[in-house]
């Protein structure tokens, strides 16, 4: 994933803390302007719970989801690529597991999500743990990777209970045709699942508008549009 440097000073957001993988964690919630709606976890990129997350999360919530960002990184942001690699390399496959489900049982258990399952939405390194957590979790009703990047070995996708639509660009490097295609392939097999993946014309991170060398404006609004339907669809 060669990305050039995220912008500096952007720092981690945080606004709740709740238990997960048996210690404390963080993440930053929005809520809708009803006050009330379905569940979505929203995953960050291996940079870290920055501005651009937060204002993902902020944007479901607009559109009527409570949404949660969990904290993988405990409280660190990456300024450059080479620190984002060392921190996404320093987060086992497993432990992120671990902590997404105790995102998705404290946001299941808050008052004001009305569904019974949660989307789950992720960019990058989080698009890969969208995938790790649908296999691992029944809760997950709406799976969304974007341009996600699965590390090691695809996970077992033998539970997997989610719908899945997934964004990749077509000129993305970390993404290849070919992995897109086992990947599929994998979601049948094991899980009877048809993946719903789409590619675009432009390359990694084409929905990161704050990262002007990889923002594709027109991808971007399609990919989020066809997501908002599919969460609203999937979860109420």
């Amino acid at each position: 994933m060669a990305e050039t440097p995220q912008q500096t000073g952007s720092p981690v957001r945080q606004n709740v803390t709740f238990t997960s993988a048996g210690a404390t964690a963080h993440g930053y919630l929005a809520l809708p302007p009803a006050g009330h709606g379905p569940g979505v976890i929203v995953i960050q990129e291996w940079w870290g719970l920055n501005d651009h997350i937060a204002d993902v999360t902020e944007r479901l919530a607009k559109e009527g989801f409570v949404a949660l960002a969990p904290d993988l990184y405990g409280g660190n942001v990456a300024h450059d690529s080479g620190e984002a690699l060392r921190m996404m390399r320093a987060l086992p496959v497993a432990h992120g597991v671990d902590l997404l489900s105790g995102a998705v049982d404290y946001l299941l258990g808050r008052p004001e999500v009305t569904s019974d399952t949660v989307g789950s939405v992720g960019f990058c390194m989080g698009g890969g743990f969208v995938l790790y957590q649908a296999a691992n979790d029944p809760r997950v009703s709406a799976a969304v990777p974007f341009y996600g990047v699965i590390q090691g070995e695809l996970p077992d996708f033998s539970g997997l209970k989610a719908e899945v639509l997934g964004h990749f660009g077509e000129t993305d490097e970390s993404v290849p045709p070919a992995a897109l295609v086992a990947l599929r392939d994998a979601i049948r097999e094991q899980a009877g699942v048809e993946a719903d993946f789409r590619t675009y014309p432009a390359g990694h991170a084409f929905f990161n508008d704050q990262r002007p060398e990889a923002y594709h404006a027109e991808s971007a609004d399609r990919a989020w549009r066809s997501t908002l339907e599919f969460l609203h669809a999937r979860l109420g």
